[in-house]
């Protein structure tokens, strides 16, 4: 770092003076360029957004590997202050994920086992309470679309048959049901599929670990020759390294607060395989707004197929809904407090966009890519109002 910053130092007057006024020049161009033709910024973000889209499987696993990286960064330094060799503590930080992670699902084997298990017999009291409320009198919804289908039938009658050509047979095409085996059909190739995919961001993470000093002095004699230009790269990459570390610090503390509070509000109330509910309640605390509904959502409906009452039900998903509102809207913002926030709109935007780009993964990665993108915004002049429309 220190050989890139002593390099512009070294210039002479007429070279710096002579840069500045290139970079002006070339500046005023580019904005008289852009302010003449709109549609040239109009068309370059069309072009990153297909450029995004079309290569998702090649960027996923490196934000992913970016994530983890500033996820174990500061464990590496700390090793690394300890005198420890970077490639060894960075190796260790992996290892140490990996187990954790690994020891957290044998622990809890059994009980997703047990609720494989139980999917049948859900299913089985489910389709038995959907028949027996469709014997019932019809409600007032299904008198109006008994109406409308009756209208339908009516407008057919008036209209009269269509005439069939001679020689074509009239075909209807009735479409499935929706078919959820087909979303949960494992096979050996999708297994190795996942597992090479993770032992791949593994990887990126390892080496993102351990070239990190070497890989912020080359981006930052990238990213310009002059003194300025390095000092707003580093500024750059300092801000989007503090913002998302202390992000993922407060997110991993919250998901296991919501995580083990559900889980023993679950074991008092006495909902099977409580411990399951609990993980899935803290994994996806990660979601802004559509984590907590499903979480919402799906524990009332286990709730109403264990007890087969709508009132425990409700209890259930009451429970669940308060503590996840007491955390979003009390813990999160006060550790929060020092870390750059993003308004609501702006986060509830980003999610719709980034789940449309790249799926559940965009759905995941929607809050860490906005925050780096915010930094990066309230460090360079000409993108300040994009960061001002993103600030809360």
């Amino acid at each position: 770092m220190n050989s890139t910053d002593t390099e512009p130092a070294s210039a002479t007057p007429e070279d710096s003076s002579t840069g500045s006024i290139d970079t002006e020049s070339g500046r005023g161009l580019r904005r008289s360029l852009l302010g003449k033709n709109p549609a040239l910024r109009i068309l370059a973000i069309c072009a990153v957004i297909l450029l995004l889209q079309y290569m998702r499987d090649v960027l996923i696993p490196f934000v992913l590997a970016a994530v983890l990286f500033y996820a174990l960064d500061p464990l590496v330094d700390r090793l690394q202050h300890w005198r420890v060799p970077r490639v060894l503590g960075a190796a260790f930080a992996i290892f140490a994920l990996v187990g954790a992670v690994g020891g957290l699902a044998y622990g809890i084997s059994d009980n997703v086992i047990e609720v494989i298990n139980e999917v049948p017999a859900a299913t089985q009291k489910l389709r038995a309470t959907m028949r027996a409320n469709r014997n019932r009198p019809p409600g007032a919804m299904e008198k109006l679309q008994q109406a409308a289908t009756e209208l339908d039938k009516t407008a057919a009658e008036v209209a009269g048959p269509s005439e069939t050509p001679a020689g074509v047979v009239r075909v209807q095409v009735e479409e499935p049901a929706v078919g959820l085996s087909e979303y949960i059909r494992w096979g050996p190739a999708g297994v190795m599929s996942i597992a090479g995919g993770v032992v791949m961001v593994l990887f990126l993470a390892y080496f993102l670990l351990v070239t990190d000093d070497l890989f912020k002095r080359r981006l930052v004699e990238v990213m310009g020759p002059t003194l300025t230009h390095q000092k707003l790269t580093v500024q750059v990459l300092n801000e989007i390294a503090t913002q998302i570390e202390a992000f993922l610090m407060v997110q991993i503390f919250t998901s296991v607060l919501v995580g083990v509070l559900t889980w023993l509000a679950l074991w008092w109330i006495g909902l099977s395989n409580a411990v399951v509910w609990g993980l899935a309640a803290g994994i996806l605390n990660s979601i802004p707004y559509f984590g907590p509904l499903i979480v919402t959502g799906g524990l009332a409906l286990i709730a109403y197929m264990q007890f087969g009452t709508v009132p425990m039900a409700l209890t259930v998903a009451g429970i669940a809904l308060l503590i996840t509102a007491l955390e979003g809207w009390i813990l999160t913002p006060l550790l929060m407090s020092r870390v750059a926030q993003i308004n609501a709109v702006a986060i509830f935007a980003g999610l719709l966009f980034w789940s449309w780009l790249w799926g559940l993964w965009g759905t995941l990665l929607a809050v860490p890519i906005m925050m780096a993108l915010k930094a990066a915004c309230d460090r360079v002049e000409d993108l300040r109002p994009i960061g001002k429309l993103l600030e809360d």
